[in-house]
């Protein structure tokens, strides 16, 4: 950059610093949410730097001006993500993309375009978004949160107003549009419920009563067995299309005696549950870097000056059940108490793509609404004398964004603890943490329905008890008003469990989870004591979670670690169902083979690591994933878990199962049949594609334990696997050296824009195929000092 230009730069990033802090002092600041509702008396303005890959560091006075830039910087890079996000939480994608069309999953489990919209009208119909800003904090959001999304909207308005769209996706739709702070809340709604209401959309809005109380066959109820097995199999991580892994190392085993954190959140690649990275400033009131969920306000996963933090998706469940004994007379009335109650009908109606309408009416009880189904999997039927009202204490909580806001200005692991007693508003993930001072953190502090074992015991139906100790989902009877979930004195909201009550592990040599429960967040202190809707005691772990404790209790155990060794383990690529099971599928081989001795060496020469150069990892990958989806668990292994040894257990591969055979069959056949060579290097057949370069991705799936998870789309047509579905995401990897600047690295994997115009819509997807990082910028120095400096003031 010729040196005239990059004076100018920093001058005018000095003048718009200048403007930005010397008119309000910092007392000034903390009061700037005073104004919510209030008609705005300036327009609302921030400074953004850009730095390297597009990453953009935020100043702004106060809360409204900070949500300004936030949303101008994310609709600079996800516009059209962002709106078709909009059309969903407004109820018209039926509207714009016909009823029969398909959302992206990133904001509810809906398969249809017409169920997301019947729910999500509803939701907008019944006011409930309204109704939770409302409430005074802590049981609702916080002044400076409103502020916050009303900044945000006006930010993306502006961008819009100010700026023509060249991302192809939605270059001249109609369907993109301004949006109002309501809207922003009503996406963070959406976000707060997709482990319950979100997760039964589908069987919500399709809830219609029996055709008569005497209908044939009406009275049928699911069998407990079965759905048991289905609710065990839904709420099973290694199903989910999200995950993560984390670890907060204690000072007792670093080289400075300092906290060190890693990061690695499993999320998808596409669509509108991306990560988005920025650095957040209000002058002497906040200075906050990481990742946000697109559409949120905050930072919701990141680092600040003294603490830095990672969310894991927990496994609490976040719903429960109510089941419904109907009276025999009317299957819209329910009965609590011998007394007769009257379903509420919302009757919603939606426009459609020809112009017209279609109008449905959803069931509503005290518990919740009328669903017959959680996914195809697990039906709920209504019939004459039976229903089931789905409980979700997430849709009573906006209070997340306010945790993540506490989080950036925290200054200690305890702080971030003070945090979550005081809002309680994460929904579906645990927390770990590492501060400057040493300390390390794991909780599972999330909002769940306060279903103790003692209640499950009592009230639980038939099916109730079948399903709560197989899957942790509480099926209660809805007929008794003892039934009913009851309060903790320390929680914000009825029907949820309070802070007291959440497993906590405090400076431990290492915290880690990798969507386990939280017993084994530390192998030599595991937690105990926690009701079975947080997650199971002394059951088998992952291959992830055993894998990655390993990993990290050596290190713990190893000392003097510094971030290089966290960036060192991210990318390890370790394949722990490898160092199980290769070498005994490689000496059974050729009695399953007998004909064909390479398939045999591949396996037996393979290093057991998912790295792009690693020959042998796709066609064990291709042979271990046919093998855990058709041999159950307890076939699988010769040795059988103990609860004592569960990190080690269970281990040596049964090569004498049929579905041995059959999985190694099958697996050498497919890969053949692709013209795939048995030894190719995994990135050859392992990539993603973007504009003209195919780009080869190192990592693996969740059955061969790697921490560095990546979920492919296998397409043998087109070379093996040619896209990536979900996986590592937003990682970051974070310590401190005693000074005001945290030493960080950071890597978001599918890149900040999903523009493929754009120059950042996968730069750092080069750097992840190379296994490279980037340097955070976080203190003033850093920042001007980017060689790539951009610096943009934004108005309304």
């Amino acid at each position: 950059m010729h040196l005239r230009t990059r004076l100018k730069q920093l001058a005018l990033t000095c003048a718009a610093l200048a403007t930005v802090t010397a008119s309000l002092p910092a007392a000034a600041v903390a009061d700037s949410g005073d104004r919510h509702h209030r008609p705005s008396e300036r327009s609302l303005s921030a400074v953004i730097r850009y730095t390297e890959f597009g990453i953009p560091h935020i100043v702004a006075k106060d809360y409204a001006d900070l949500g300004f830039g936030t949303g101008w910087a994310q609709a600079a890079d996800q516009i059209c993500t962002l709106a078709d996000g909009f059309v969903t939480v407004n109820g018209e994608r039926s509207r714009y993309f016909g009823a029969d069309g398909a959302p992206d999953g990133s904001l509810s489990s809906a398969t249809k375009n017409l169920s997301s919209d019947l729910y999500f009208r509803g939701v907008r119909d019944a006011g409930t978004v309204e109704a939770l800003l409302n409430r005074p904090a802590p049981a609702g959001p916080s002044r400076q949160v409103k502020e916050l999304m009303r900044g945000w909207a006006a930010g993306y308005n502006a961008w819009l107003k100010q700026n023509r769209i060249t991302d192809p996706a939605c270059a001249g739709a109609t369907w993109v549009r301004p949006v109002t702070q309501l809207d922003v809340a009503r996406r963070g709604f959406a976000v707060s419920v997709l482990g319950g209401q979100g997760r039964g959309i589908d069987g919500i809005t399709a809830a219609r009563p029996p055709a008569s109380p005497a209908a044939p066959g009406s009275t049928s109820g699911p069998d407990p067995a079965r759905t048991a097995a289905a609710a065990r199999e839904l709420f099973a991580a290694e199903n989910a299309t999200m995950g993560s892994n984390a670890v907060a190392f204690h000072g007792g085993t670093t080289a400075n005696g300092r906290g060190l954190l890693l990061g690695n959140p499993h999320y998808p690649w596409q669509g509108g549950r991306r990560f988005w990275q920025s650095q957040q400033t209000i002058p002497g009131e906040l200075n906050v870097s990481g990742a946000s969920l697109l559409g949120t306000t905050v930072v919701n996963i990141g680092f600040n000056e003294r603490v830095a933090w990672s969310h894991t998706v927990a496994t609490g469940v976040t719903l429960n059940l109510h089941q419904l004994a109907l009276d025999p007379a009317d299957p819209t009335s329910y009965l609590v108490d011998g007394m007769a109650e009257r379903m509420t009908r919302r009757t919603v109606t939606v426009p459609v793509k020809d112009g017209g309408t279609l109008t449905r009416t959803q069931y509503w009880t005290r518990y919740g609404p009328v669903v017959t189904g959680l996914g195809p999997q697990l039906p709920l039927p209504w019939t004459a004398t039976t229903a089931y009202a789905l409980g979700d204490p997430n849709a009573a909580n906006m209070r997340g964004s306010d945790t993540a806001l506490g989080f950036g200005k925290a200054r200690s692991t305890e702080d971030i603890l003070a945090t979550l007693r005081r809002t309680q508003g994460l929904p579906w993930v645990n927390t770990i943490a590492a501060d400057s001072s040493g300390n390390s953190l794991f909780t599972q502090s999330q909002v769940l329905p306060r279903i103790t074992d003692e209640l499950a015991q009592r009230c639980s139906t038939p099916l109730g008890r079948a399903t709560y100790p197989a899957s942790g989902v509480a099926v209660l009877d809805g007929s008794r008003s003892d039934c009913a979930l009851g309060s903790d004195p320390d929680a914000v909201q009825p029907g949820v469990f309070g802070p007291s009550k959440m497993p906590v592990l405090r400076n431990a040599p290492y915290a880690a989870n990798s969507n386990d429960s939280a017993w084994l967040a530390n192998a030599d202190r595991p937690l105990t004591g926690y009701e079975r809707v947080f997650g199971t005691i002394g059951t088998p772990r992952s291959l992830r979670t055993r894998g990655g404790i390993e990993d990290v209790a050596a290190m713990a155990a190893g000392g003097r670690l510094t971030v290089a060794d966290l960036q060192s383990q991210q990318f390890a690529n370790r394949a722990p169902a490898g160092d199980l099971a290769a070498a005994d599928a490689a000496k059974a081989c050729p009695s399953v083979l007998p004909g064909d001795q390479e398939a045999c060496r591949v396996i037996g020469a393979w290093d057991r690591t998912v790295n792009t150069d690693s020959r042998g990892a796709l066609l064990f990958d291709r042979f271990w994933r046919k093998f855990t989806s058709g041999v159950p668990l307890s076939e699988q292994w010769k040795v059988p878990f103990s609860a004592a040894d569960p990190v080690r257990t269970p281990h040596t591969l049964n090569t004498s199962s049929p579905g041995f055979a059959k999985a190694l069959t099958d697996a050498v056949a497919e890969l053949r049949a692709a013209r795939i060579p048995l030894d190719a290097p995994l990135g050859a057949h392992q990539f993603v594609v973007r504009g003209d370069k195919r780009i080869p991705v190192s990592g693996g799936t969740e059955a061969l334990g790697i921490w560095n998870k990546t979920e492919p789309v296998w397409n043998p047509a087109g070379g093996g696997y040619t896209e990536v579905a979900h996986g590592t995401s937003h990682v970051q990897a974070v310590g401190w050296d005693g000074s005001r600047c945290p030493v960080a690295r950071t890597l978001l994997t599918y890149s900040q824009s999903s523009n493929v115009r754009s120059p950042h819509f996968s730069d750092q997807t080069e750097l992840y195929a190379g296994e490279r990082w980037v340097t955070a910028r976080f203190c003033e120095k850093d920042i001007l000092g980017s060689p790539a400096l951009k610096v943009v003031r934004v108005r309304g």
